[in-house]
């Protein structure tokens, strides 16, 4: 019995003892903001299974050369030996003394790639070929000229609404010769928003409450003028009343937009609390979300309301990605909710 013990014992603290050991020598240091430049610390070189395959083959024509005596045999082991050398430098001199830095990200629907940009610098007067960049199981590959920057695109499956950090990133390479493997871990401090992904046709766009804009349905008039109003920040380029703009540089009168009649101009209302609640509060984030796009193609005014907060009514692409932001960040409710 002690001795099955003492096993469970020894099996249960191995991993923990690979984890210290492996952070002690790869020393992870979280997020880390801006550039990144990577120094000889940074970047780790070890062979590749080629390389222990070359390195057994050259101990074995060693062998042979001893025991045989070939003069020809020590001068082919001793240049492929040195043609080992040269490239291991070469492959570390690949990858050092790079430059990373995150670049931007596009917000998605949970579900959809996440696409994070990363740019990297070659401050060299010499080309970096084939750097490898990945997080499991996504990769890219990249040449950086001498003295230039390139961006490249890694795509991440995103799963759940919210913000999304940047996974751990790993910069390696094997030029010239894939015999070593050098690489340096990378944790950028960069998120994507992930937005909730649209419902299907569960619920049809609501009708707007009574006593709100004109009382036209969806889908009716011609979208005639219908006059001017003080310009909003969510309104769209197209409805500035450019001709009175000037008037309103030299004046310090504010800027107008022009308002219209018909398909625009019913207000709807888009409350979380009031979807039936049968529907989880993901479902009901789908369904908002749905909601939000065809009201923004449609040209609908709207208000959007979740637990302590309210966006609107307005139109226009700014309001609809304010409003898909309040979504992501939802917060899950009480249980009796």
């Amino acid at each position: 019995m002690d001795g099955q013990r003492a096993g469970a014992v020894n099996a249960s603290a191995a991993p923990a003892l690979r984890a210290r050991l492996r952070n002690w020598i790869f020393q992870p240091r979280g997020t880390e903001a801006g550039e990144v430049f990577l120094n000889q610390r940074r970047v780790f070189i070890f062979p590749t299974r080629y390389g222990l395959l070359f390195a057994f083959s050259l101990a074995a024509f060693l062998a042979a050369s001893i025991n045989y005596d070939l003069a020809l045999g020590f001068v082919l082991t001793f240049f492929l030996a040195s043609a080992g050398l040269v490239a291991m430098l070469h492959t570390f001199r690949n990858q050092v003394h790079l430059t990373l830095a995150p670049a931007r990200v596009a917000p998605v629907h949970a579900g959809q790639t996440a696409r994070f940009e990363l740019r990297l610098t070659n401050g060299k007067a010499y080309e970096r070929a084939a750097i490898w960049l990945g997080a499991q199981p996504e990769r890219v590959v990249v040449d950086v000229p001498p003295g230039r920057s390139v961006t490249v695109t890694l795509p991440v499956a995103t799963r759940r609404r919210g913000w999304q950090e940047a996974p751990r990133i790993t910069v390696e390479t094997r030029y010239p010769l894939g015999l070593f493997r050098a690489w340096s871990y990378w944790q950028p401090d960069v998120r994507c928003l992930v937005w909730p992904a649209p419902a299907g046709d569960v619920l049809a766009l609501p009708d707007a409450p009574e006593g709100t804009g004109d009382g036209a349905p969806r889908g009716a008039g011609t979208d005639d003028f219908g006059g001017l109003r003080e310009y909003q920040v969510t309104d769209s380029p197209r409805h500035i009343a450019w001709k009175n703009a000037a008037a309103a540089l030299t004046t310090g009168a504010p800027l107008l937009s022009k308002l219209f009649t018909g398909a625009a101009s019913s207000e709807l209302v888009f409350d979380l609390n009031a979807l039936p609640r049968h529907l989880g509060l993901e479902d009901r984030l789908s369904l908002l979300t749905r909601w939000v796009d065809e009201a923004t193609t449609a040209r609908a005014p709207f208000t959007l309301r979740v637990p302590g907060e309210s966006i609107g009514p307005a139109i226009g692409e700014a309001h609809r990605l304010a409003c898909l932001k309040l979504l992501a960040l939802v917060e899950p409710l009480p249980r009796n909710n």
